[in-house]
């Protein structure tokens, strides 16, 4: 299990001790995870087991009851997340939510430059310069020139995909901290390749970025293939936390979500857990 109760660093994105009450009962119960530059974590566990709320917390759009144990709740880069304003934290990382909520009749370039809108100091050029180049890390530039409300589902889903890209990466180069992106079940509405796709891109922006991403996801196997650690949260707290092949085993998972389940070495990457379930 993740602990912050030593050693907190000065480049993650950490949650210590987070409790949440909701109508008498906890959402979540101490729960801890911090997320570092460079890693991609995914978050999984049942329906209702509190994920969107734990990265809500994360995104400060809630706040927790308490953190115990003299911790500071969430930690930004070495900062209580609570005293930074919105703008700072907006410039330091990025939320995509489950449901993006748009109803204006805006272009799809109008979408995804709603991403630079923590960063007045960019000029017009290059908020189009970044737009375009979103666009491509995002596979869409093919649907630059469309309206917004015309598109699927999933298209839609990759436009903001393309927006939170946008926002991580704007004035990268002159800013050394810590960059980080808050994904909730970004893959739900995509067919399989864009889900690959997509996490290949979240990997790439990891490895080649620096930045440090937290992502929703219910497929057990697309987490392990693309995770570098796996948080598994139930009864509102982290069970585990840790390298897929040492998280995915049938104990935990069984904990997790209660059904039979068998694990075995994925056939294509050995140092890959592959689940079966039923």
């Amino acid at each position: 299990m993740d602990t912050l109760t030593e050693n907190r660093r000065d480049d993650e994105f950490a949650a210590a001790e987070i409790v949440l009450r909701r109508r008498r009962s906890h959402v979540l119960d101490r729960a801890t995870l911090c997320i570092r530059p460079g890693e991609v974590v995914s978050l999984l566990g049942a329906n209702g087991a509190g994920k969107s709320t734990f990265l809500s917390i994360l995104a400060g759009e809630l706040e927790a009851d308490e953190a115990r144990d003299g911790h500071a709740g969430v930690m930004l880069n070495g900062s209580a997340l609570a005293a930074l304003s919105a703008a700072r934290q907006a410039r330091t990382r990025s939320v995509l939510p489950q449901k993006p909520a748009l109803s204006f009749d805006l272009d799809v370039g109008e979408v995804v430059a709603m991403g630079a809108y923590p960063f007045p100091g960019l000029s017009a050029s290059e908020v189009d310069a970044a737009v375009r180049a979103a666009l491509q890390r995002a596979g869409i530039e093919h649907l630059g020139s469309r309206r917004y409300l015309e598109l699927s589902g999933g298209e839609q889903q990759r436009v903001q995909f393309a927006r939170v890209l946008l926002q991580v990466l704007a004035q990268r180069r002159a800013d050394p901290r810590g960059r980080y992106m808050l994904l909730d079940e970004p893959t739900a509405s995509l067919d399989p390749l864009h889900q690959r796709t997509l996490l290949e891109t979240l990997r790439q922006l990891a490895r080649e970025e620096g930045v440090g991403i937290l992502v929703i996801i219910h497929d057990v196997n697309l987490a392990a293939l693309w995770s570098d650690r796996i948080a598994l949260l139930v009864n509102g707290r982290i069970l585990a936390c840790d390298a897929p092949a040492r998280v995915l085993t049938q104990e935990n998972l069984d904990a997790v979500y209660g059904v039979d389940v068998h694990v075995m070495a994925h056939p294509l990457h050995p140092d890959k857990p592959l689940v079966v379930f039923g």
